[in-house]
């Protein structure tokens, strides 16, 4: 089924992705929405997200997303992109339990279907390549090409990851082919930090601890150092990337808190043959094999204690 035929007979359409959201997430949402309203502008369309780094502000469409979940309102047909459960979708769910029709479009190997219409696909890099092959290639535009590019090469580490296929490769070349201009792209959405986050991630490495031989690496950030940094949550992206890339490391975690004190994130991701989905399920979280996180409370020594002792069965 083609997004063209899901939206068929609908009015209004609502498109919501998973809590604090990422590349892929946005990117999906945005692409969705700016393609929807392309072949079918007569249909009402609202995305709902949590507020997110400004560094994707320029995508096409950014600026229209509803942040307030405040506000009552039924769709005729509502998207769950990038989101595993009905729960990470925080408090947009409300959305998705009052839609007429549900349809869910993710690559989460977590997710056991939870809509009227499910499209799971684990083996996908990306929400964003599963929304390429749904969608009449011959109508995306350069602002849903950027929006699906984004989204694509956040979840495979600009192209580097091992989900990284061939099928991900022809739609990437494609989408080249609308115009793009890939370095600066990459440049804003990816690689270029702020002063400000560049100091908070200093402050992460400099106190990373190791463990297990060197196996498993854990960073932390509380809320007081991340306020001392001039940073909010939303400024955190690619900290436990860099974590993992140090050597020797099989598996990386990043614990940082919330804005309520005492809650902790926990962003994992993996190098070679460790599963931090079984590690992320274990805490009643959830994601892919080498990407995962979960939400912990507590102190970060005794969250760091539980994560290990979590690892411990592949470790052995």
């Amino acid at each position: 089924m083609t997004i063209d035929e899901m939206i068929s007979g609908a009015a209004s359409v609502g498109i919501a992705g998973h809590v604090h959201p990422d590349g892929d997430c946005i990117g999906s949402c945005l692409a969705l929405k700016n393609y929807i309203a392309a072949v079918r502008p007569d249909i009402e369309v609202k995305v709902w997200l949590e507020e997110f780094s400004s560094s994707f502000a320029f995508l096409q469409g950014a600026g229209s997303i509803e942040h307030d979940m405040s506000i009552e309102q039924v769709c005729d047909l509502f998207f769950v992109v990038d989101c595993g459960d009905i729960e990470r979708l925080g408090p947009a769910a409300k959305y998705f339990r009052a839609a007429g029709r549900t349809v869910c479009v993710d690559h989460h190997m977590t997710n056991e279907g939870f809509a009227d219409v499910d499209i799971i696909q684990p083996k996908a890099s990306s929400t964003c390549e599963m929304l390429y092959y749904l969608m009449d290639t011959d109508k995306i535009d350069h602002g849903i090409a950027e929006c699906l590019y984004v989204g694509i090469a956040f979840d495979t580490g600009v192209f580097r990851h091992t989900n990284c296929s061939l099928r991900t490769m022809q739609a990437v070349g494609s989408l080249i082919e609308k115009g793009l201009d890939t370095e600066e792209l990459l440049d804003r959405t990816f690689f270029r930090k702020t002063y400000e986050q560049n100091r908070v991630l200093g402050h992460v490495l400099e106190g990373a601890r190791l463990t297990d031989g060197g196996r498993l690496i854990f960073g932390v950030l509380t809320g007081e150092a991340r306020e001392a940094c001039g940073v909010s949550v939303k400024d955190l992206d690619g900290i436990v990337d860099q974590l993992r890339v140090t050597e020797g490391v099989e598996a990386a975690a990043f614990i940082y808190e919330t804005m309520t004190p005492g809650e902790f994130k926990v962003s994992m991701r993996a190098n070679q043959s460790l599963n931090v989905a079984s590690v992320a399920l274990r805490f009643g979280g959830g994601g892919h094999i080498k990407a995962s996180g979960c939400t912990l409370n507590g102190d970060p020594e005794a969250i760091i204690d539980r994560l290990r002792e979590a690892f411990s069965d592949q470790l052995a």
